[in-house]
């Protein structure tokens, strides 16, 4: 007899749990179709991202050509606008460092083997006076978007100066072989999406392989290195700074570190709202419990931040600013920090997908 209270006393207790279970359902149950965000994202962002950066490097190229074949004020010109277009281009797809842009052997992701900075101008002086170099070594500071910039672009914006550069034969031959690295770096991946793309959208989960996982750990490394290397570092305000550090910034000898930023901006931004809401990380949020609000505090961050954004001169200097006043620069950092744990800490917990990197950044 005891035992058949107890038996019906567990069966209580275990209906108790179950009920309990279902009132209380984990935040990131929803019935949003993952593979069709994937395959908007595909057609839509990460197709077309790599395709116009190969066409922007391949115009680079081009230009180079050009302009060593025919050295000249207006093909510098030329050239130079080259080269803005293509670092431009690479703001919309250098958050896609996944699949074939990922690490590979001794090849570190797309992004770093083409946009690293600050470039090393040592390297790249050595390089010029010997006359010899490798670009598939380590010296990722010597090579890509920066080390071209440094080639074809004067601080001083003189002209005279960037010509007499290239008087020596070595310094023209050195652009071509950079401008075709990038260009064939980035067509290599591009092509390599044809294969790869089945493969990225059939993998539609949330666990730590997932397609869906490693494009949102991206997009949010992409967030976090846009708020400490581009704003962050040059403003002096990671741990361990004591001052401001201008030859940090990113495009700092072509004086467009600011428009290459806020592009890089707009991109994720565009990334998180997606062009087809119901098929975004924004619609994926509104699905699940919470999402909403998480959506509306978002949207708020990423409307005070466009309008700093947009309240700055396109054509401002970051280097000058950061040493004449650089507070509407900080605050534009502040405001990034702020939306740090909306991106990332409060949209992963949600969503349920796992922060995979090694990230020290404070949300």
């Amino acid at each position: 007899m005891k035992s058949i209270k107890f038996l019906a006393l567990l069966l209580v207790i275990l209906s108790g749990i179950v009920a309990c279970k279902k009132d209380s359902p984990d935040t990131y149950e929803s019935d949003f179709n993952r593979a069709e965000m994937l395959v908007e994202y595909r057609d839509v962002f990460i197709l077309p991202a790599f395709s116009n950066a190969e066409l922007k490097s391949d115009r680079l190229l081009q230009s180079a050509n050009n302009f060593t074949a025919n050295p000249s004020s207006e093909q510098l010109i030329l050239l130079q606008n080259a080269w803005f277009d293509a670092a431009l281009s690479w703001q919309s797809a250098c958050m896609y460092n996944f699949g074939p842009a990922s690490e590979a052997g001794l090849t570190k992701s797309l992004q770093e083997e083409v946009a690293t900075f600050p470039i090393s101008i040592s390297k790249l002086n050595n390089i010029l006076s010997s006359g010899s170099w490798n670009l598939s070594d380590f010296n990722r500071d010597a090579r890509g978007f920066y080390a071209i910039e440094f080639l074809i672009f004067d601080t001083l914006n003189s002209a005279e100066t960037v010509l007499n550069r290239f008087q020596n034969p070595t310094t023209s031959n050195f652009l071509i072989a950079l401008c075709t690295d990038l260009k064939n770096r980035i067509s290599t991946t591009k092509s390599a999406w044809n294969t790869y793309s089945k493969e990225f959208v059939s993998n539609a989960g949330t666990d730590a392989g997932s397609s869906v996982s490693i494009m949102y750990n991206e997009f949010v490394k992409s967030y976090e290195a846009l708020k400490n290397f581009k704003f962050g570092l040059p403003l002096g305000l990671r741990p361990g700074q004591t001052s401001v550090d201008p030859n940090l910034l990113e495009a700092r000898f072509s004086h467009k570190s600011f428009q290459l930023a806020h592009e890089h901006f707009i991109a994720l931004v565009k990334i998180y709202r997606g062009i087809n809401e119901n098929k975004s990380f924004k619609g994926y949020l509104k699905t699940v419990t919470g999402g909403e609000a998480l959506v509306t505090s978002t949207e708020q961050q990423i409307a005070i931040l466009l309008g700093q954004f947009d309240a700055l001169d396109q054509n401002l200097d970051m280097q000058s600013r950061i040493q004449s006043s650089p507070q509407a620069l900080i605050d534009i950092h502040t405001e990034l920090q702020k939306n740090t744990k909306n991106f990332k800490s409060e949209m992963s917990s949600l969503l349920g997908i796992a922060i995979t990197y090694a990230s020290g950044d404070g949300d």
